[in-house]
C-alpha cells in the first residue's frame, strides 16, 4: 500500500507580504476555475476536491471512469482463474456472464460502502484473498479431461461447472456472515488486539505466493507476449510515471490552456494491455502465430458475438448455493485477511482525503457493509467476495481528488458495464499470455503488500525472524505436499466432514501461514515494541487528546440522512454501526456502580 504525504505550503516563511497574499489568492481562484483534475500541475499541492466536495458532473464522470479502469483488470482476472478449474471450457459464453456479474456486484457494493458504509471514497472489487481457499475447495472436485467435456451436450456441460460454482457460492455466503457479525456487533477492535504485523505478513504474502503457479501457466502459453506485457507495465508504471505529455484544455474563464497530463502514471495497465493486444491482433492478421496459439485474438471471438447486449445479473442465477463445512472454514481465513487489509485501507484513504481518522462506528459500519457485499457476491455467483482496493486509494494521491461523489460515479459506471454483456465478454477475449503477464505483476504486488508490514517489527530480534520465517516456509511446504494426488486422502479421522475441513484448510497456504503466525506471535514472549505493536497502533489509531474523540469533527462519517432523529433516540448509542455509538468501554463505565453509590448503600 503506497501512501502519499502532502506537504504544507508556506511553512517557514515569517514575512507576510501583501503582494504574495494577492498572488496566492489569484492562484487559488485559478485552481478553483480549472476543473481539469486529471492534470497534476503541482505534485505537492493540496486537494482540489476534498471528501464532501461535489465536482461538476463531467469531472466526476471522467474520474469515475478512471477508477473503473484501475480496478477492472484485477476484478475480471478472478473469472480467468476460477472458470478453468470449474470445468468450464475457454469458449463458454458464461465466462463473460460471470465477468459482467462481478463488475455489477462491485458497483452495487461500492455504492453501498460510499453512501451508507464507511463513507470514504473507497472502491470495492473482487478479492484475491478468497482465491486460495476456493481453489483448494475445487481441488476436491477434479475436472474430467477437456476432450470429455467437449463431448458433453450443453446441458451436461452447464451442470458440470454450475455444481462447482454452487459449492463456492455457499462457502462465500456463510463465511461472510462472520464479517457481517463482527462489523455490526463492533468486535473488530477486540479482534485487532491479536492480529499483529507478524500475523498479517504471512497471511497476505502467501496469497501471492500460492498463485505463482497460476500466473506461470498463463504466461507460459506464449512467453514472448507475456514478457512484452510485463516489460510495458514496468516501463509505464516505474520508469515513465513522472513523464508528462502535453495536453490542451478549455475553460470558459481562461479559454484554451496548455497543460501536462501524467498518462503513464494514470493508465499503465490499460496502455500495456492495449499495446500487447494490438500486437497479438497484428500477428494473428499476418498469420505469424500458429492456429492453436493462445496468443491469437480470434480464438474466442465467438463469445463476443454470442454474448447478449444487455443482461441483468440476479441472485442464484447459477442455481441454489450448497454449503459444506470444509468450504466455509477455508473461506473464513480469506474473510479475516480481508477485514485486516480493509481497516488499513480506511486509515490510508482518510489520510489521503484529508479527512479525520475514521471513528469506531465508521470502521464497524465499513466492515459490516463489506460483509454484506461478500454475501451479495456469493448469492450472485461471482466466484469471489469483495474488498477495498488499495490501488484506487492511491489514485487519490495522484489526482488530488478525494471526493466521495467521484467514487459514486465510478460505481454507476460499474453498474452500466455489468449490465452490458458485451463488455464482460470483451475482457474475456484478451489473449491468455497477456493475462499471464498482468498476473505476474499484480500477484507480485499482492505479495509485496504483505511483506511491507515487516516495517513495524524489530527485524534484529531472533524471535521475530523465527516466527516470520517458519510461518512463511511451512505455509508453503505443507499445502504443496497436501496438493499432491497421492496425498489427497491422507487425512482419515473416521469423520468425513472433519476430513474435508482439515483437507481444505491444510491445502490453503494463507490459512496455514496465518494460523502459525497468529499462534506463535501471541504465545512466544516478546515486548510490544519488539513485536511491532507500538508502531502498528500508532499507524492505526488516531492521535487523541485524552480519551475524547469529540475534539475532532467527524461529521463527514455521519449517515446521509436521518441524523437528527438518530441523535434523539437514546438507544442508538448502543448500536455499534450508528454515529451515536459511544463505545463499549464508555457504556460499561457509565452503567457501572460508582464508589459514591457504594457508600450510600
Amino acid at each position: 500500500m503506497h501512501i502519499t504525504s502532502f506537504e504544507m505550503e508556506g511553512i517557514g516563511e515569517m514575512k507576510v507580504d501583501v503582494e504574495a497574499s494577492e498572488e496566492q489568492k489569484r492562484r487559488k481562484t485559478e485552481v478553483a476555475k480549472s476543473r481539469e483534475v486529471l492534470v497534476e500541475d503541482a505534485p505537492h499541492s493540496r486537494l482540489l476536491y476534498s471528501l464532501e466536495d461535489i465536482p461538476p458532473w463531467y469531472t466526476c464522470l471522467a474520474l469515475g471512469i478512471q477508477h473503473f479502469l484501475m480496478m477492472v483488470e484485477s476484478t475480471v482476472s478472478i473469472p480467468y482463474l476460477l472458470t478453468p478449474v470449474m470445468c468450464m471450457v475457454a469458449t463458454d459464453p458464461a465466462r463473460g456472464a460471470i465477468a459482467s456479474t462481478i463488475i455489477f456486484v462491485s458497483g452495487v457494493v461500492t455504492l453501498l460502502q460510499t453512501t451508507f458504509g464507511v463513507r470514504l471514497p473507497i472502491v470495492q472489487g473482487g478479492t484475491h484473498g478468497f482465491l486460495s481457499p476456493i481453489l483448494a475447495i475445487l481441488a476436491l472436485m477434479p475436472c474430467p479431461p477437456e476432450n470429455e467435456i467437449l463431448e458433453l451436450d450443453l446441458d451436461d456441460r452447464r451442470d458440470l461447472w454450475q455444481s462447482r460454482m454452487q459449492q463456492v457460492q455457499g462457502a462465500i455466503c456463510v463465511a461472510s456472515l462472520f464479517q457481517v457479525v463482527i462489523g455490526f456487533t463492533g468486535v473488530v477492535g477486540i479482534l485487532l488486539r491479536w492480529i499483529t504485523p507478524l500475523v498479517i505478513v504471512p497471511t497476505i504474502t502467501l496469497i501471492g505466493f500460492s498463485l505463482f503457479q497460476v500466473a506461470a501457466n498463463k504466461a507460459s502459453s506464449h512467453w514472448g507476449i507475456s514478457a512484452l506485457t510485463v516489460g510495458l507495465l514496468i516501463l509505464f508504471s516505474q520508469y515513465l510515471g513522472n513523464v508528462a505529455l502535453p495536453w490542451f484544455s478549455y475553460s470558459r474563464g481562461r479559454g484554451f490552456t496548455r497543460t501536462k497530463v501524467f498518462v503513464f502514471k494514470l493508465f499503465p495497465v490499460i496502455l500495456a494491455v492495449a499495446l500487447s493486444w494490438g500486437l497479438c491482433w497484428l500477428l494473428t492478421y499476418l498469420e505469424v502465430l500458429p492456429e492453436d496459439s493462445h496468443a491469437r485474438t480470434d480464438l474466442r471471438t465467438n463469445m463476443l458475438y454470442e454474448a447478449p447486449w444487455f443482461r441483468l445479473p440476479y441472485p442464484c442465477q447459477w442455481g441454489m448455493p450448497s454449503v459444506s463445512v470444509a468450504g466455509v472454514m477455508g473461506v473464513l481465513a480469506g474473510v479475516v485477511a480481508s477485514v485486516v487489509e480493509s481497516i488499513g485501507d480506511y486509515y490510508a484513504c482518510a489520510r489521503l482525503s484529508e479527512a479525520p481518522a475514521p471513528p469506531k462506528h465508521a470502521i464497524n459500519r465499513g466492515i459490516w457493509m463489506e460483509g454484506i457485499g461478500c454475501v451479495l457476491a456469493g448469492l450472485f455467483g461471482t466466484g469471489s467476495g469483495t474488498t477495498s482496493y488499495s490501488q484506487n486509494v492511491g489514485a487519490i494521491g495522484v489526482t488530488k481528488v478525494g471526493s466521495r461523489r467521484v467514487v459514486q460515479y465510478s460505481a454507476a459506471v460499474m453498474l452500466v458495464c455489468g449490465v452490458v454483456g458485451k463488455v464482460g465478454a470483451l475482457f474475456i477475449t484478451v489473449p491468455e499470455p497477456i493475462i499471464g503477464g498482468i498476473f505476474i505483476v499484480v500477484f507480485g504486488m499482492i505479495t509485496a503488500v504483505g511483506i511491507s508490514n515487516v516495517q513495524y517489527v524489530d527485524l534484529n530480534s531472533s524471535r521475530n525472524l523465527f516466527v516470520l520465517g517458519f510461518s512463511l516456509f511451512f505455509g508453503l511446504a505443507l499445502p504443496m505436499w497436501m496438493q499432491k494426488p497421492e496425498n489427497s486422502a491422507i487425512i482419515k479421522t473416521s469423520l468425513p466432514i472433519l476430513d474435508q475441513v482439515l483437507s481444505v484448510l491444510l491445502r490453503t497456504s494463507m490459512f496455514v501461514g496465518g494460523f502459525l503466525g497468529f499462534f506463535l506471535d501471541n504465545t512466544i514472549p516478546g515486548t510490544e515494541e519488539e513485536r511491532g505493536l507500538v508502531k502498528w497502533k500508532a499507524m492505526l489509531e488516531k492521535k487523541q487528546t485524552g480519551n475524547e474523540e469529540s475534539v475532532v469533527d467527524t461529521s463527514c462519517y455521519d449517515l446521509p440522512f436521518g441524523m437528527e432523529r438518530i441523535r434523539k433516540w437514546g438507544w442508538t448509542r448502543f448500536v455499534p454501526v450508528l454515529p451515536t455509538f459511544a463505545g463499549w468501554k464508555a457504556i460499561t463505565r457509565k452503567y457501572s456502580l460508582s464508589p459514591s453509590k457504594c457508600s450510600k448503600i
